[in-house]
């Protein structure tokens, strides 16, 4: 729960922004109507404090047009859109740090309609078109306060030809196990080692609650389930001390909560980081036990010339060997979807 929302003029005459307006006073939330379209007042005196102030607000905003213009995202899907920006977990990786401009406050698009009727105008018509919801926010985290991801699953369930993405690692799914999704979506949840998930992602479900979660989800409707295709994204993968042994524990939880016939995939995420990621997560989180040091990394550039530290070959090979074989060994027909 926010300690307060901002809601500015823009997003109060758009009639989803009047609906999360309504949510966040029945939650008993403090909502300052903005004068102005602009969020304002959320630096400190340093960079924990603006974290601080920041990480406790919900921005009820309009999506710029700039949102519309849809830009590729493999491997995940083929486009990427937003129903936020910023998210309210406090995950000591996260590897939004650096990426948004300004205090990382969580913006909730009040403009959905325009946002969701966008999307056909992307789609390819010799093959189905795949949609990431998730690259800048974790829509189910604030599910509660926007409703925007089930109006998405309901918009996308009426689509041909058009696939939507989204990952959590929050498990509030019940409201979303009812609605005729007609298996245009999959969820996919956020998973990791128990060491990484109690120490470094603070704010978020525990790992029992995300298996729970994804259990509902994938049950078919006639069992009190949402009859999903469901994703596990195991993220970031870290190489820790017993993490043999770590990841073997969670992928005995995993198989246990879906010892039942259904569709999942799987994607395997390696620990990186930026430098510029690096020196903002180490402000915000001064003790975090996230290994940041450069000398057991190998330095990789994108196609933009930037630079990130990621785990050397070696070390990549054995993480990549153990996971490939323990999940072939107990979900045979589950395709993992790609090793980054």
């Amino acid at each position: 729960m926010p300690k307060q929302v901002l809601i500015t003029p823009a997003a109060l005459e758009e009639p989803w922004g009047q609906q999360i307006y309504g949510r966040a006073k029945s939650l008993g939330l403090p909502v300052h109507e903005l004068k102005q379209n602009r969020i304002v007042g959320l630096r400190g005196e340093d960079e924990r404090e603006t974290y601080r102030k920041a990480k406790s607000t919900l921005a009820v905003v309009t999506a710029p047009p700039s949102a519309l213009k849809l830009q590729p995202i493999p491997p995940s899907a083929d486009w990427q859109f937003h129903l936020a920006e910023g998210c309210p977990a406090h995950c000591q990786y996260c590897y939004l740090a650096g990426s948004l401009q300004g205090p990382p406050v969580t913006r909730a698009f009040a403009n959905l309609p325009t946002i969701l009727h966008n999307l056909p105008n992307y789609k390819q018509e010799d093959k189905i078109t795949s949609f990431e919801a998730s690259c800048y926010t974790d829509p189910l985290g604030i599910e509660h306060l926007t409703g925007s991801l089930a109006e998405t699953i309901r918009f996308f369930g009426e689509q041909k030809g058009m696939h939507l993405r989204w990952v959590s690692k929050f498990d509030q799914v019940d409201g979303l196990l009812d609605i005729e999704h007609n298996g245009n979506t999959q969820p996919r949840i956020s998973i990791n080692a128990e060491f990484i998930a109690r120490r470094m992602e603070a704010g978020t479900a525990s790992i029992e609650a995300r298996l729970a979660a994804i259990r509902k989800l994938a049950l078919p409707k006639v069992q009190g389930g949402g009859g999903y295709k469901v994703g596990l994204v195991i993220a970031p993968i870290m190489p820790l001390p017993d993490w043999e042994e770590q990841y073997t524990d969670l992928l005995d939880k995993l198989e246990q909560a879906l010892d039942f016939p259904c569709e999942v995939t799987f994607e395997l995420i390696s620990h990186r980081f930026t430098p510029g990621s690096k020196s903002l997560l180490q402000e915000w989180y001064p003790n975090t036990q996230v290994d940041f040091d450069e000398s057991n990394r190998s330095m990789k550039f994108n196609k933009f010339g930037g630079k990130k530290y990621v785990y050397p070959a070696v070390t990549m090979h054995m993480l990549r060997s153990f996971f490939e074989s323990e999940l072939k060994r107990r979900f045979p027909e589950a395709p993992i979807l790609y090793w980054t």
